[in-house]
């Protein structure tokens, strides 16, 4: 069976925006399918509105409006990506309905466009259900990355959040699973554990030009990237940074207004380019992933970073996620004192030795090959032959 893609014609509808986000495993996977094949980036339809409460309520809309008006554009990697108008009212059933009409009359527009027919539908957000059967697609993926009824930045009740979940995996030709926790307690037959992946290239290369952003900031440096919103501990952050006052924390990504700490040793220096971040990561002593160990949305999560940090060499210190509780060369911390204890100890033995064998945990699993892997399924799906599942160890 064939371990390449090509001459399809593929529509995704992302759980992100292209623009807003360091790259997810749609972003790498289909900018590498895009080279020998149509694909159409769907920019997220969301999983609705946050709480009018919500910190991030009106942050949200000026960021979705801003999208709108890019609405369907080709990027340098090849691809389309398009931020379709939509009303995200999903738990009113004219609502949905409304929505329903958009959606199919605006793809249905830009497949004319892009001389796109009978496309491969890729969906990885669950409000994405009403687009099955309506797009002509010869074959349906459904993606499941996250705990989707455990997300906090939605006001959508659970109830309707499952009934799309459900729609779409009794709908799809094959459920992908991004998360091994996912995956294990998944029961369809039709599963498939599309493990995550790293640019190995990318992350190992810290010969680069060290960030002057960072030159001013003392070292030891605390470094994260990514998203930073309710997934994060920020009373264990700032507790550390009273506790040490000595270590700096530089934290990197798009901030939500719900992390509200403040100290001198706190460094929130916004979201960089995803080219750029080896230059910044070059003066990290610890990469850290701070987040809620007792959220159950964090649970299940498979964080790429962790992947990344890996591929760096630098040592680790996250809270215990299940994705990597197997993972060799991590260091896990269950409260403030243990998370201190497992910077110190990482700070004071490491070696080089150490950082080459974090390095070969993670440096045959590369973005090309889980490219190559997914399209020999997809290969095979599309000749209706049977596929071998693989198992999430």
């Amino acid at each position: 069976m064939s371990d390449r893609l090509e001459g399809e014609s593929i529509v995704c509808f992302a759980g992100e925006d292209w623009w807003y986000h360091h790259p997810h495993s749609k972003n790498h996977l289909l900018k590498r399918y895009a080279r020998g094949n149509k694909v159409l980036f769907v920019n997220s339809i969301t999983m609705g509105l946050p709480s009018m409460a919500n910190p991030d309520f009106f942050l949200k809309i000026r960021r979705k409006l801003k999208s709108y008006t890019r609405w369907l554009r080709k990027v340098p990697e090849g691809l389309w990506v398009m931020t379709p108008v939509n009303i995200p009212l999903y738990g009113w059933r004219a609502g949905r309905w409304l929505n329903r009409i958009l959606l199919v009359g605006q793809l249905r527009l830009a497949m004319l466009l892009l001389r796109m027919s009978r496309p491969i539908l890729w969906v990885a957000i669950p409000t994405a259900a009403e687009m099955a059967g309506r797009l002509g697609e010869k074959l349906l993926l459904y993606q499941v990355s996250d705990k989707y009824d455990a997300n906090e930045d939605s006001a959508l009740s659970v109830r309707v959040i499952r009934e799309y979940d459900r729609q779409l995996k009794d709908a799809a030709d094959v459920v992908l699973y991004s998360g091994r926790k996912l995956f294990q307690e998944a029961t369809e037959n039709h599963r498939f554990f599309l493990e995550q992946a790293v640019d190995f290239a990318h992350f190992s290369d810290l010969t680069v030009e060290p960030a002057a952003e960072l030159d001013g900031i003392p070292r030891p440096i605390l470094g994260y990237f990514g998203a930073m919103d309710y997934v994060m501990d920020t009373q264990l952050i700032a507790e550390v940074a009273r506790l040490r006052p000595g270590w700096h924390w530089v934290l990197l990504g798009l901030k939500s207004n719900l992390v509200r700490i403040s100290a001198p040793n706190i460094h929130f220096l916004g979201s960089k380019p995803y080219s750029s971040l080896p230059r910044y990561i070059r003066r990290f002593d610890v990469c850290v992933l701070p987040w809620r160990a007792n959220n159950a949305f964090t649970s299940y999560g498979s964080a790429i970073k962790v992947r990344e940090y890996l591929a760096t060499g630098k040592p680790v210190v996250i809270a215990p996620v299940y994705e990597y509780l197997e993972t060799p060369g991590l260091r896990f911390f269950r409260g403030t004192q243990e998370f201190i204890e497992q910077v110190e100890t990482a700070l004071e033995k490491d070696t080089l030795a150490l950082a080459a064998q974090r390095q070969a945990v993670v440096r045959n699993g590369t973005w090309d090959e889980r490219a190559r892997q997914l399209a020999t399924l997809i290969n095979s799906l599309l000749q209706g032959q049977p596929y071998s599942r693989p198992a999430a160890e």
